[in-house]
């Protein structure tokens, strides 16, 4: 970027100058915020955005950019300020109305590409986790698309973290990931000020960051944080690093030149206005008026996004060339950009009719056998659980460190990590699923919520689903894990009970665009019971209903407890009593239904009897206050499935009785 001075000088201390106060004023006018990183990390942040950061605000989504992730998302004035100063949408008044309702600059960054705005952090440690996958997604895309002459996939990701991303255990697995795979175009800045919200971090750590991380196989560098030019020479030194990604510590001072520096209060509290005119003075900065940008750091910051529209110019002549030189791949790009899948996918969908019992673990497998070598951003995964998750298919093989043209990740004990990683995957445009046992769904719940919050299409394969995995035992057999995923906005969560239905269940989740699904999956076999065009995607739907009268109760089931409720069925209709089975693998997608189709599916006038073996508690929505539930409010146990569901009363005689009961026969 030659219009731009290789020497810094006073234009980049102006501009400096000017992300701190643009920060301070805005958390000074919302009396809310974190002024503490924006006047530390300041000297940084111009460095990176003024000479490094490939990007073009006048298109924010250029598939080439640069990403950029304020991993420590509490420093969000300073993302703002710098989108502004750089030219994305995002205006002046927006920073002013920092932490205000509808405004575009919430407390902490919230997923906006439009403005630029790559990934919603805050929680420590998901911005710089999810960051392993953006920049797995970057070496994944190169490997299938680049040619020697035509590098149209050619970004860096790079990450501003804290102490506390640092410190939370995420970070220790994604990162151990990005280590083993050598994801070389991954750098992170610490900003490493020695201070958290107790106050020094000597009060809780005493690791030694750089060493961790060169135990994970990162190139590690340590410069003064507020020295522009060493800075540049450390980037410089992490871009021409190409087996390794990079963590450069930067040794800063929080609040620079307020008279709260380097002290835990100008971590979360607004300076006041005493304090910010004290800081303001520091700098050499005018009091008056608030939100002041010198002309000069204007000018600097369009001389920058000028020099960014010509790289994207660049490339999109390359991208020309390329679709010429290989029409094959062209047309493969456009698709992965579009994010549509092609053109006759469903069609290949396994229909399990005459199958014998399956666990829909293995029928899922089988899917993904049909599925994955006809959706080409498909990227599949497991904690260390391949062979019991079955989601391997047969077409794929592993990524690996230096070869990334697989398309399954070994993401090792980490389902934590996993889950980020997906986060980042699916930020860059892929279709990442990957698979644990549902009882470990608690260990990644954080990034579950965070791709329900960014709607992103993450898809969860959680096997080993109730106590019908056995002798394993109540460690291992879920029993409130059904409904902690069920309370979380914009996840669906489908619990299938043949192959059929679980066949519908990924054509589902792989149409669903705005957000994560969690496919929930039995170890043991279960007999095919749904018809190939089962209504799964309504969430509920009858599965069978009295030949000759009418319903007197409807039996609700979902999973393996479905074969229960048919068997249930039919010894009812000995006694008489007409039962309707209901299979309701989805809440989320029962709930989405018109009123109509879910009355004439859950009739009001007819009582239900609700058969899962979960936590009984939230099945009084939908069973009302003269139905009952058969449910589990207990932990498991450890013997052969067929036991513990005889014992906890999952069996057909019990819902008979149970029924009655209902009924008052």
């Amino acid at each position: 970027m030659t219009n731009i001075p290789s020497i810094y000088d006073e234009t980049d201390q102006l501009i400096a100058t000017t992300l701190r106060m643009l920060a301070a004023d805005a958390v000074q006018e919302a009396n809310s915020g974190h002024p503490g990183l924006p006047l530390g990390a300041a000297d940084i942040a111009t460095v990176l955005w003024t000479r490094f950061l490939k990007n073009n605000p006048a298109d924010p989504l250029w598939p080439d950019r640069d990403r950029f992730v304020l991993s420590a998302g509490h420093g969000s004035a300073l993302l703002y300020a710098l989108l502004h100063l750089n030219g994305y949408p995002l205006s002046l008044e927006e920073v002013k109305n920092f932490r205000q309702w509808g405004s575009r600059t919430a407390g902490h960054p919230e997923y906006e590409p439009d403005i630029g705005i790559e990934v919603t952090t805050g929680p420590l440690g998901q911005g710089i986790s999810s960051a392993v996958g953006m920049a797995l997604a970057e070496r994944w895309l190169a490997a299938r698309f680049n040619k020697s002459d035509f590098p149209i996939v050619d970004h860096y990701t790079y990450v501003l973290a804290g102490d506390g991303d640092l410190m939370e255990g995420v970070s220790h697995e994604a990162c151990s990931l990005a280590g083993h795979l050598g994801l070389s175009r991954l750098i992170v800045f610490f900003d490493d000020n020695n201070i958290s919200i107790d106050g020094s971090t000597d009060l809780s750590s005493s690791t030694d960051q750089l060493a961790r991380f060169a135990a994970y196989g990162w190139h590690t560098l340590r410069v003064d944080g507020h020295d522009m030019a060493t800075i540049d020479e450390a980037i410089q030194a992490a871009q021409a690093e190409t087996e390794r990604p990079t963590i450069i510590a930067c040794k800063t001072h929080i609040g620079l030149g307020s008279p709260w520096q380097d002290t835990a209060k100008v971590h979360g509290s607004p300076l006041g206005e005493e304090n910010l005119r004290a800081t303001k003075e520091h700098f050499g900065w005018p009091a008056e008026p608030h939100f002041y940008i010198p002309d000069e750091a204007k000018a600097r910051f369009e001389e920058k996004a000028a020099l960014g529209a010509e790289k994207q110019k660049e490339w999109q002549e390359l991208l020309s060339n390329y679709r010429e030189a290989y029409p094959d791949l062209g047309a493969q790009w456009e698709a992965y950009v579009s994010g549509e899948l092609p053109p006759g996918w469903e069609a290949v969908f396994p229909d399990f009719s005459e199958s014998k019992p399956l666990a829909t673990r293995a029928t899922s497998g089988q899917v993904l056998d049909a599925i994955a070598p006809k959706l080409p951003t498909l990227i599949g995964g497991s904690a260390d659980l391949t062979g019991s998750n079955n989601t391997k298919a047969k077409s794929q093989f592993p990524v690996a460190a230096g070869d990334f043209s697989g398309d399954y990740i070994h993401y090792g004990i980490r389902e934590h990590g996993m889950g980020a990683v997906m986060n980042g995957l699916a930020l860059h445009g892929l279709r990442p699923y990957g698979g644990t046992f549902l009882v470990f769904a608690d260990y990644l719940r954080p990034t579950i919520r965070m791709a329900a919050l960014m709607e992103l299409p993450v898809i969860y394969v959680f096997t080993h689903d109730s106590i019908g995995l056995g002798e394993d035992g109540p460690t291992h057999q879920p029993v409130e894990q059904l409904a902690s995923l069920r309370v979380i906005p914009n996840l669906v969560t489908i619990r299938p009970a043949d192959g059929n239905e679980t066949s519908q269940a990924w054509k589902v989740a792989l149409e669903r665009t705005q957000g994560p699904t969690a496919l929930v999956l039995t170890r043991q076999g279960l007999p095919q019971i749904a018809p190939v065009d089962n209504d799964l995607a309504k969430g509920a739907y009858v599965l069978s209903d009295p030949k000759w009268i009418a319903p007197e109760i409807v039996l609700i089931a979902t999973g393996s407890e479905v074969e229960i409720a048919l068997n249930a069925k039919a010894q009812l209709a000995d006694e008489g009593i007409g039962a309707r089975v209901v299979s309701m693998p989805s809440w989320e997608l029962f709930d989405a239904q018109p009123d109509q189709y879910r009355a004439s599916v859950l009739p009001e006038d007819v009582p239900r009897l609700a058969i899962e073996t979960g936590v009984s508690l939230p099945w009084s929505h939908y069973v009302g206050a003269d139905g009952e539930v058969i449910g589990l409010d207990r932990f498991g146990a450890s013997a052969p499935y067929q036991k513990i569901y005889q014992e906890f009363g999952f069996t057909a005689e019990n819902v008979v009785e149970k029924a009655k009961e209902v009924l008052g026969k």
